[in-house]
């Protein structure tokens, strides 16, 4: 992955004796990589780190494994799901047996775990799960495929857009809280806040 940044010298992390210490170890905390899995599988673990690196075109490891953790406390913490589709099971169930259907599918069609099919393969497999066309089957029942595509992509999304090293490669300068924006007219930015650089 190339990354394409207007902010290629902005750290946001520089900013953080600006931030409150709860705020401070919030955002530390994502930049550490070490994790045991409370919930996933080691096999679980890799499917899911295939998916999550296609779905944002972004296979460095800091972030992936960021996201991957991400997911992994949000299934084990057990919070309650804001919304789900009617016959749509819960999150832990819905991905622990969509990722099991997803390797099944992998194994069934080319002999492989999803997480050693080439990149093609993958988003194939993938784009049928989005709009619910793999061929369903014995693995699929209970499992609605869309439902499960867009769990993954809103759990990945939130966490991969959470991370520090992103948000200073689009610019985004981190909490405000406590110090609040003064410039705050259309166009304008406060002096900690990012600038195009190219």
């Amino acid at each position: 992955m190339k990354v394409n940044t207007h902010y290629p010298s902005y750290n946001v992390m520089n900013e953080i004796e600006h931030w409150d210490p709860h705020t401070q170890s919030i955002v530390q905390s994502r930049l550490i990589r070490e994790h045991e899995y409370r919930f996933l599988t080691l096999t679980e673990a890799e499917i899911l780190r295939a998916w999550c690196a296609l779905l944002v075109d972004d296979d460095r490891g800091e972030i992936i494994q960021y996201v991957l953790c991400h997911i992994d406390e949000s299934l084990s913490s057990h919070k309650g799901e804001g919304q789900r589709k009617p016959g749509t099971p819960v999150a832990s169930i819905l991905l622990r047996e969509g990722l099991k259907a997803i390797d099944e599918a992998s194994q069934l069609a080319d002999s492989k775990s999803f997480f050693h099919l080439d990149e093609s393969r993958k988003r194939q497999l993938m784009s049928e799960i989005s709009s619910g066309q793999l061929a369903q089957s014995e693995q699929w029942q209970g499992i609605p495929q869309k439902e499960l595509f867009q769990k993954l992509l809103s759990l990945t999304i939130e966490a991969y857009y959470s991370h520090p090293q992103v948000w200073s490669e689009i610019g985004y300068g981190g909490p405000a809280y406590p110090r609040g924006y003064i410039r705050t007219h259309l166009g304008q930015t406060d002096p900690w806040e990012a600038v195009k650089e190219q």
